[in-house]
């Protein structure tokens, strides 16, 4: 029954994209996702679903989008380099098979983001996009949040619809992207066309709220509560009573604490000393690997280059539990091997080296500059057709931050779903630049004055 919905939907989506093709673009976005084929038990996880949407897109922009306006983003130059360079690097990788198999998706999330914001030419398309991620996402956190609150969460145990740890079915990723989505859910509250903001939509952007929140909690992932802590700071720049909303999140916060369950708690508390748990201390023994790797591999070791580690562990514990009695302090040493990089930053470090690292940095830290341009070029406009820049462009910014974050302790440094959070970026850059300079147009402040009589666009 279950792939009957998952059919019935998918040729739905598709079939409409025949009639207006940017469709195809959404709903490669969700299959990239969601991955219905993966969840399906037999009618359409034989089929190369992602690559036929992939091409049916592709191939719909180029015979029918209207191409006259569009627009190139330095990012996207960027894009292209980091593409290429991956390329040389898996052609020379340590472990080519390996490398091939991670390679095999890894280009299709970057030429996705090199194509998308060249589709995004008006505000609805930017709107119907960030929609799609959206409740794409939901579909995944909504999931969680339920099984959370029914007492079904537990470290490695939390199963979000697809029992595997595939994109964003991993426990530490969707708690990451949990968090990061937050602002751009709050943003579609207010901000919102496709559906307009009332009652219901207010309560269903709350509820999925919640129900990002609980994902933590359910999967028990360190990452998310540091993650949550960061968009809690990032938060005080949007509020207009910031003295309020630090005691009322301090006062929820200590409320929410009797409710938690103790194995939360208590692996939550691994964080102040990572001796103690042989996971954090295997992550740093990798970490210091990969630092020592990248000195005589400076060009990387290709995809997958984490497999020929072989590391001694040392954690410290305590001898004794008796609270009346001194703790005495043992240690246990652990031999790993094949241990995943569990940080996108050394992920890179490890497979792309400094290049790689230095072109990832880079496209990264330039969107959250751009972003903050954005943001105060639009924060005090007087026009309400351009009240919806600013927020948006905070909500990507803070977004952007939370991810970064919850990628020092997660690889996912090719994770698609940041890479089409990169293309709303561009793709939101490049409309307001072009509607700047083709119509005159900038925020109106002030005055009336300041706004430029409108002048003709420049002819192709």
């Amino acid at each position: 029954m279950r792939d009957i919905a998952f059919v019935a939907f998918l040729f739905a989506f598709i079939g409409v994209g025949f009639r207006k093709p940017f469709l195809f673009v959404l709903a490669f976005c969700y299959i990239d996702i969601v991955a219905p084929q993966r969840l399906s038990y037999f009618l359409i996880n034989s089929i190369p679903i992602s690559l036929i949407v992939f091409a049916l897109a592709i191939v719909g922009w180029l015979t029918v989008d209207d191409k006259k306006d569009t627009r190139w983003s330095g990012r996207q130059f960027l894009l292209i380099a980091l593409l290429l360079y991956c390329w040389m690097t898996t052609i020379n990788a340590d472990f080519p098979v390996e490398a091939q198999e991670k390679w095999t998706w890894v280009w299709k999330a970057l030429v996705w983001a090199i194509f998308l914001p060249l589709t995004l030419r008006t505000k609805l398309r930017i709107e119907a996009l960030l929609l799609i991620m959206l409740l794409s996402a939901a579909s995944i956190a909504i999931a969680g949040g339920i099984k959370t609150a029914a007492g079904g969460g537990g470290y490695g145990s939390l199963q979000l619809l697809l029992n595997e740890n595939f994109g964003l079915y991993e426990g530490s990723i969707m708690s990451t992207v949990g968090i990061s989505i937050i602002p751009l859910i709050l943003w579609y509250r207010r901000h919102g066309t496709i559906f307009p903001p009332d009652w219901r939509v207010s309560t269903f952007c709350f509820a999925l709220v919640f129900a990002c929140m609980l994902l933590p909690v359910g999967t028990q992932a360190r990452t998310g509560l540091i993650c949550i802590g960061v968009l809690a700071v990032l938060s005080l720049r949007a509020v207009k009573h910031r003295v309020l909303y630090i005691a009322g999140a301090s006062a929820l916060a200590l409320a929410a604490v009797p409710f938690l369950p103790q194995s939360f708690t208590q692996r939550m508390e691994t964080i102040q000393g990572y001796k103690s748990d042989q996971s954090a201390s295997t992550r740093v023994a990798v970490w210091a690997w990969t630092w020592d790797y990248a000195k005589d591999n400076p060009f990387g070791g290709g995809f997958q280059a984490y497999l020929q580690n072989s590391l001694r562990v040392e954690t410290t514990g305590s001898s004794t539990y008796d609270p009346d009695q001194p703790q005495q302090s043992e240690s246990t040493i652990h031999d790993e091997k094949a241990r995943a990089y569990h940080s996108s930053y050394f992920e890179m470090l490890g497979e792309q080296g400094y290049p790689g690292l230095a072109l990832w940095l880079i496209l990264h830290l330039s969107g959250l500059v751009q972003m903050e341009r954005l943001r105060r070029r639009y924060l005090k406009t007087r026009r309400a057709e351009e009240q919806w820049i600013a927020p948006l462009a905070t909500a990507l910014q803070h977004g952007h931050i939370v991810y970064m974050v919850g990628s020092l302790f997660v690889g996912i440094a090719f994770q698609p779903f940041i890479y089409m959070m990169l293309a709303l970026e561009m793709g939101l850059s490049t409309y307001v630049r072009r509607r700047e300079r083709e119509a005159g147009w900038r925020p109106l402040m002030a005055r009336p004055a300041q706004v430029p009589p409108r002048q003709p666009a420049a002819s192709a």
